[in-house]
């Protein structure tokens, strides 16, 4: 179900997709989740363990600030290749179209990119990083871009545009010198 709201978006399948997919039976998917929501609602949350458990293996690698954002990167660039969005930013395309109950975890997902991206770039910038605006804005611009590079990258087909704004975030938060 994740991969096909990665390629698809929530509103672009159903449980008999799923079905297919996985070979059960509709009946069966209904009895774990009762409605469309509740699936999407776990899948948002499972999809944030993920992120979460990415991230800690991230931080458990003692690498350099520099090299933890391109480990972020690598993260948006697998979705690409893998030809899906992200959960989050598919989702958050179809926000205007999703019960409300979606929201808060959706939400949260995006708080977690934002809080780990701060927390990153608060560390390089004691010695790597050379921050205009406070790390939660660099954060949140950081996380705009990747989402936006990897929406337009996968509706065009030009990688080398996610390429450029990856190398774009990167090299303009290094210090001179």
């Amino acid at each position: 179900a994740q991969r096909l709201v990665q390629q698809r978006g929530f509103n672009g399948f159903s449980y008999a997709d799923i079905a297919k997919e996985v070979g059960i039976r509709k009946a069966s998917l209904h009895h774990h989740f009762p409605s469309k929501t509740d699936l999407g609602v776990a899948l948002i949350q499972s999809y944030t363990v993920q992120l979460s458990n990415a991230l800690a293996g991230i931080n458990s690698s003692q690498l350099a600030p520099q090299d933890k954002l391109a480990a972020y990167i690598d993260i948006y660039r697998n979705a690409l290749s893998a030809d899906c969005m992200c959960l989050g930013g598919m989702l958050a395309t179809e926000a205007l179209t999703l019960d409300s109950s979606m929201l808060p975890s959706l939400k949260r997902f995006f708080e977690l990119n934002v809080s780990w991206l701060a927390n990153v770039l608060t560390e390089g910038s004691l010695h790597e990083f050379k921050l205009t605006n406070s790390p939660e804005q660099h954060a949140r611009a950081i996380l705009s871009a990747l989402q936006g590079a990897l929406l337009i990258a996968r509706a065009s087909g030009d990688h080398a545009g996610f390429e450029q704004t990856g190398e774009i975030l990167r090299q303009g938060l290094l210090r001179e010198g």
